[in-house]
């Protein structure tokens, strides 16, 4: 048998999706490839190689025929990829230095029963110094503070107090792009409409 269709075999199924004019949306991405000039509208199915998600294989959905490959539209530089790669390979060092440290606790020797004494002294600006790096790197810290509480929910609702507590009671505010709601007007009776998402996710 041929590499090629060894390949094949490799490759998993993503089932079929309509390929638009920005391409094929696969996982929140868009796929592209010079083929599909004038082919917008077709049901296609996707097949992808696991792990190596730069490119996918497409087939017509209908007949089983082989398309064309799609790559990923606009993909990040070499440059944009190796910052990356070393911000996680810092903050990797970082979570294990701070995993080390939390394991070096000491505790006093005793010989009768007694609550645990820890060891390890600290002076006030060690002490200062650690909390302000912890600060930084805590996300509840980088929760945006302007963003508006859930709704209080309907009164025959058995909500817990800590959940209530949580909640406003002015009704939510509706924006007409939908990014800050669940829901927009639709213009006519002043009536919510939902948001619709597509298989990948993604909000429409």
């Amino acid at each position: 048998m041929a590499a090629a269709d060894l390949w094949t075999f490799t490759l998993e199924d993503a089932g079929t999706r309509t390929l638009t004019t920005r391409g094929i949306r696969f996982r929140r991405r868009d796929y592209v490839g010079p083929w599909m000039t004038g082919q917008a509208g077709i049901q296609v199915r996707i097949r992808f190689m696991p792990h190596h998600d730069h490119r996918i294989e497409v087939y017509h959905a209908a007949t089983g025929r082989y398309l064309g490959p799609a790559d990923l539209a606009d993909q990040a530089t070499d440059e944009q990829i190796s910052a990356v790669r070393r911000a996680r390979a810092a903050r990797s060092r970082r979570l294990k230095k701070d995993l080390e440290a939390s394991q070096r606790e000491r505790y006093a020797a005793v010989n009768q029963p007694e609550a645990p004494q820890r060891l390890g002294a600290l002076t006030t600006a060690q002490a200062e110094a650690e909390l302000a790096q912890t600060a930084d790197t805590d996300l509840a810290q980088l929760a945006m503070p302007e963003l508006i509480p859930p709704a209080a929910p309907p009164a025959d609702w058995r909500t817990p107090a800590s959940l209530a507590a949580l909640t406003t009671s002015s009704p939510p505010i509706l924006h007409p792009s939908g990014r800050d709601g669940a829901s927009v007007p639709d213009g006519r009776d002043g009536r919510a409409t939902p948001l619709t998402t597509d298989e990948d996710g993604d909000a429409s």
